[in-house]
């Protein structure tokens, strides 16, 4: 597949990126500070920004669109008319875990001892899925990692939720980079989460 990921040159961007390599797509990676030099035959880079006037006939031909950028860098009308004027079918989405339930209705986010660092960036993760539920035109996926993620290694062994947070047996709501970035690209070339979100722990 050609799969162009933005964002490319961030944490789970990049593992995206290597993801996405391993199992022999072709990928354009942008990223604001990408290095064309570094291009191959299955590897392309595009610096540039969501804004770039240029980046929507770049990305024309994709079969999928894979963001990885912070909601706090670009909103969703930005990225989501980047999308619809490149004609690309599919857009997924990495998302936040604060927009996942913990009980019906409410938001992890939205309770008492949510990390005030990370509120700002949850909120408008909130606010994009929201925008994303309401765009009809669009054929998208919003995968929510677990409450942390962190670097670690690729096991291949995790669970899939849907809107509820998962939580291991010991308390613990985790997954790594890695792991994330497997189930991405599962979702990518075996669609089963169409306009929807899902969630992935382990």
């Amino acid at each position: 597949m050609n799969i162009a990921i933005l964002g490319a040159s961030g944490n789970v961007g990049s593992r995206l990126v290597a993801e996405a390599l391993s199992r022999g797509h072709r990928v354009t990676a942008v990223a604001r500070n990408a290095n064309a030099a570094a291009d191959t035959a299955q590897l392309r880079h595009i610096a540039a920004a969501v804004g770039d006037p240029s980046l929507a006939d770049r990305l024309a031909g994709h079969d999928a669109i894979v963001s990885a950028i912070h909601f706090t860098q670009a909103g969703p009308e930005a990225l989501l008319m980047l999308v619809r004027k490149s004609g690309v079918k599919r857009y997924l989405v990495v998302g936040g875990a604060g927009s996942l339930e913990i009980a019906p209705g409410k938001a992890l986010v939205d309770t008492p001892d949510f990390p005030a660092a990370y509120a700002e960036e949850a909120q408008a993760g909130k606010a994009f899925l929201g925008a994303l539920r309401g765009a009809d035109d669009l054929n998208w996926t919003f995968l929510s990692p677990s409450a942390l993620l962190v670097a670690g290694e690729r096991t291949g062994k995790f669970r899939l939720g849907g809107d509820e947070l998962l939580v291991d047996a010991h308390g613990k709501s985790w997954i790594s980079m890695e792991d994330y970035a497997v189930a991405m690209l599962d979702e990518v070339e075996r669609p089963a989460h169409e306009r929807k979100r899902f969630t992935v722990g382990y």
